[in-house]
């Protein structure tokens, strides 16, 4: 069997940095850039040690850096001790206690705006309310919230008290919730009566009260009720107790609890296709300093920035570039409650003209959409003040790309796309904007001080140009502990002994570097196909499809086929209008020409299913799993409760052949 996963994405175009944007870079040349990398190849535990220092404020400094003797558990700074949330908000107090650190926007428009005082005092009264429901130290809370700034004052007043925080997304079902409840072992759920998005009203609580009747989640003493809309809600008076009222009058300083550098921060599950959710474990001084860092050199963070990171708290996107990254650099962000469509598909561009936003980090399924839903609407608003935009959550086709450089950027803003997970903390491959030229598609290169490299199945290194098994060699302080209760899955998913000796990290994805030695990212190691021989990563069939002029969005999964293996099946939403009959049949047969003329016979589609959208959830990712499921005619029998869309598998349960 092939070991390695042939590339067919060829990409030449390239976008040096701007000698203005390099001018004033945190990082300004390949030239710095290969000189952070060359001190961290040197000697990398004194190169960690070093920015720890420089960047985390200590209650005790730290005297150890890496202990390797438990690996792959490693532990950074363990005998530091520290506060995530002190370093977040306490230490701009003396500073800069007016600058706003949040700016928050609501579905319906409304803004507030919250200073780093502001923030500092209610994250404070929140965590005495907490202690007064007896949450301590090492105790679990779940957050089931929507994307308000009452959000981060949860997760910041969990860290206070060194609380484990377990955040889950607010579109999720009361099966996962309840889930995720039974395997933390939490002691209180704090959620509100609703959610507001796009206009409509989606209750939490009621999924708390039907989560929490599941069974088996007796360790959940108290709910704490945010009320933001007044809706009617059950209220079990022996647990529930209203967020407004625990705090009234309630003191608004609140010592820090102090916690090991390995204390954990949070766990944040993720769901396989199979198997229950795994909670992810992360420490307190080692992911602060990942989210830091990357801040620092991947958005080139400077003191004048409005930070604008579209995530929701609820993935870890929103946990390091909206609830602590950003914070602990001081920067002002906004918060965004609502859709990108709603009351009007400019809804971004009219929030980035408003706030002034300088840096824009959202999804490309985000993207994607967009510009479907109206190519021309952004110059229709002032996007004068973006300066640098990022791309996250999953590799961005070379056309979106290029759309999200001209048509928001305005051919001057560099994109920083982003590789990284949330095992990993922070970003892993992306471009310092100010020093790496950028080329369309690709992540670029690691950070200082991450040792990434593309293998085979036996651990050894593929020769530049061919494809194989993303890993990073060597441990780093922003990496996952463990899963929460469950060591022996996290050595056998993220260390397996197959691939040199379980000492490196598998990332799971699918990669290759050109010839410049730039990293691009294939896909999931799962979402390989194996065509007649040939492995393919499904990214680039992808990337091939959406290159053409109709085509706004695609996602490509395997099937298998009696002679080939697997066939290649596309599913497909059209910039125009959903496509039937004679149109359906002429359009499938000029897409399948295309890839094959783009990629090569081998690449070409089976089947091509039309839909008006992709099964995506509430957060805009595709559900790649639903339509592995259509692809092969298998009835649907997972969760489908964060669809966005639920109506759409039925459109795309027909290929046009």
């Amino acid at each position: 069997m092939s070991t390695t996963i042939e590339s067919v994405l060829h990409e030449t175009r390239v976008f040096p940095p701007s000698a203005a944007f390099a001018s004033q870079a945190n990082v300004p040349s390949m030239k710095a850039y290969r000189a952070l990398c060359v001190e961290a190849e040197q000697d990398f535990q004194n190169f960690w040690a070093k920015q720890a220092r420089a960047h985390i404020l200590w209650h005790k400094p730290f005297t150890q850096i890496l202990n390797e003797q438990s690996a792959p558990f490693y532990q950074w700074f363990a005998d530091g001790v520290l506060n995530v949330s002190y370093n977040c908000l306490d230490r701009h107090l003396a500073a800069q206690p007016d600058k706003a650190a949040i700016i928050f926007e609501a579905d319906d428009g409304q803004v507030i705006r919250s200073t780093y005082r502001d923030l500092h005092r209610r994250v404070c009264q929140f965590a005495n309310a907490l202690k007064a429901q007896n949450i301590g130290k090492g105790d679990r809370v779940v957050i089931y919230m929507p994307m308000r700034i009452e959000a981060v004052v949860a997760m910041q007043a969990c860290a206070r008290l060194g609380v484990i925080h377990s955040v889950v997304f607010g579109g999720f079902s009361a099966k996962s919730l309840h889930e995720r409840i039974v395997d933390a072992g939490a002691v209180a759920v704090i959620t509100a009566d609703e959610q507001v998005r796009g206009g409509k009203h989606n209750p939490l609580k009621a999924v708390v009260d039907e989560a929490l009747g599941m069974g088996g989640t007796g360790t959940v003493k108290r709910v704490v009720v945010y009320q933001r809309t007044g809706a009617q809600i059950s209220f079990d008076p022996a647990r529930d107790v209203w967020w407004h009222e625990i705090t009234q009058g309630v003191g608004t300083e609140c010592e820090p609890e102090w916690v090991s550098a390995e204390h954990p921060l949070f766990t944040l599950y993720t769901s396989g296709s199979t198997g229950k959710p795994k909670g992810v474990q992360h420490s307190s001084a080692g992911y602060l300093l990942g989210a830091q860092l990357s801040m620092q050199w991947i958005f080139d963070y400077k003191p004048t920035d409005i930070f604008w990171c579209t995530a929701d708290v609820g993935w870890i996107t929103g946990h390091s570039y909206v609830a602590y990254g950003p914070l602990a650099m001081g920067a002002t962000q906004v918060i965004f409650e609502g859709i990108p469509t709603y009351p009007n598909a400019g809804r971004f561009w009219e929030i980035i003209q408003k706030h002034k936003v300088t840096t824009f980090y959202t999804a490309p399924t985000a993207i994607r959409s967009l510009i479907k839903l109206g190519a021309d609407l952004p110059a229709q608003y002032d996007l004068s003040s973006l300066r640098l935009l990022g791309s996250v959550g999953e590799p961005i086709n070379p056309e979106a790309w290029m759309w999200f450089y001209e048509k928001i950027g305005q051919s001057r803003c560099p994109i920083v796309d982003t590789w990284w997970q949330t095992e990993t903390g922070c970003h892993m491959l992306a471009p310092m904007p100010g020093a790496v030229a950028l080329k369309p598609g690709s992540c670029t290169f690691p950070l200082p001080g991450i040792f990434a490299a593309v293998v085979d199945e036996t651990g050894h290194e593929v020769e530049q140009g061919k494809g194989g098994i993303l890993v990073i060699k060597k441990p780093f302080p922003s990496q996952i502990r463990t899963l929460w209760g469950d060591p022996e899955r996290f050595k056998k998913t993220y260390f397996p002994q197959d691939i040199a000796n379980g000492q490196y990290y598998l990332a799971g994805d699918s990669a290759y570097r050109d010839h410049d030695g730039y990293f691009w990212i294939m896909g999931r190691i799962d979402d390989v196909l194996n065509v007649s021989g040939h492995r393919l990563g499904t990214m680039e069939i992808e990337s091939a499809l959406v290159a053409h002029p109709l085509v706004a969005e695609a996602a490509v999964v395997g099937k298998p086929h009696e002679i080939k293996g697997e066939s290649v099946v596309a599913f497909v939403v059209l910039k125009g209008a959903y496509p039937q009959g004679d149109e359906a049949i002429r359009i499938t047969q000029t897409l399948r020409d295309w890839v094959a003329k783009e990629i090569g016979p081998i690449a070409k589609p089976d089947e091509i299913r039309f839909g008006e959208n992709l099964p995506k959830t509430r957060s805009g990712k595709i559900m790649r799993r639903l339509l592995r499921a259509l692809a092969k005619g298998e009835a649907i029998t997972q969760d489908i409760s964060t669809l966005e869309n639920p109506a759409i598998l039925e459109q795309l349960k027909q290929p046009q052949r």
